[in-house]
């Protein structure tokens, strides 16, 4: 939890990119979808965001989803890629720099994946936020062991690496070159320089402290980031745990 409450942050309305859907210009079947920024439900981008996006788009609409992203929740990622696995039409993620932590979970969800040159994709074990007693916090981490046994079956299946080596993977926290990611088929492909040039917005970089194994090339932080609202973020969270509870 500490490493997660890091990173979201160190990232807080850091040249924040909110959520946007653009259609491209005359052709009503294709359209992107920018996720820039961290991911969670109250310091960035949420699955409810990115969800009534996709709902509202035709059945046949090609959907682009952009990825620069140092991840964060992943519950939140995964109904992100829950929401994209329904989308009935063609779904491609394009990784604009970076996809690490739970924004992997959102880039797989998408029939391909291709990813710039230069740009890294990191994956390691799952992180979340919880709040309770030791009960709570004894029961978030086997919900923890049993969400990074599906991501492991999901990573193994596409990329056809054993379970032991991507679990090996995640628990070293691996960063993978672009080209890397292809090898190890995380990635259909490296973007041609065209392609890599069709994305409008400028990815923007993150604070990566949190990580332990951050590439030297994606060490230089951003400004620093304003003073968190703790009071805020504790309603925020006292509301999560309530919906748990009901749930």
């Amino acid at each position: 939890m500490k490493k997660l409450m890091q990173l979201l942050r160190d990232n807080a309305a850091q040249d924040r990119k909110p959520l946007n859907l653009v259609r491209a210009e005359g052709d009503a079947n294709e359209a992107t979808l920018y996720l820039y920024d961290v991911i969670d439900a109250y310091w960035g981008i949420s699955a409810q965001m990115v969800a009534q996006a996709i709902a509202g788009l035709g059945k046949d609409v090609t959907l682009h989803l952009r990825i620069n992203s140092p991840g964060g929740d992943v519950f939140e990622a995964e109904a992100m890629a829950t929401a994209i696995r329904q989308h009935p039409g063609k779904t491609v993620a394009h990784i604009d720099g970076l996809a690490a932590s739970a924004a992997t979970r959102v880039a797989s969800a998408a029939q391909e994946v291709e990813i710039s040159e230069g740009s890294f994709y990191m994956i390691h074990n799952a992180w979340t936020i919880a709040l309770g007693d030791k009960r709570d916090m004894t029961a978030a981490a086997a919900l923890l062991d049993k969400v990074d046994g599906t991501i492991v079956a999901d990573y193994a299946k596409r990329t056809g690496e054993t379970p032991e080596q991507i679990a090996a993977w995640m628990n070293d926290e691996t960063w993978f070159t672009a080209q890397e990611a292809v090898d190890h088929k995380f990635a259909d492909r490296v973007a041609s320089d065209d392609a890599g040039k069709a994305s409008n917005a400028t990815p923007r970089k993150f604070n990566l402290a949190a990580f332990d194994k951050t590439p030297k090339a994606l060490l230089e932080p951003p400004k620093p980031a304003p003073a968190p609202d703790i009071a805020a973020q504790r309603a925020h969270n006292e509301r999560r745990l309530r919906l748990l509870q009901v749930a």
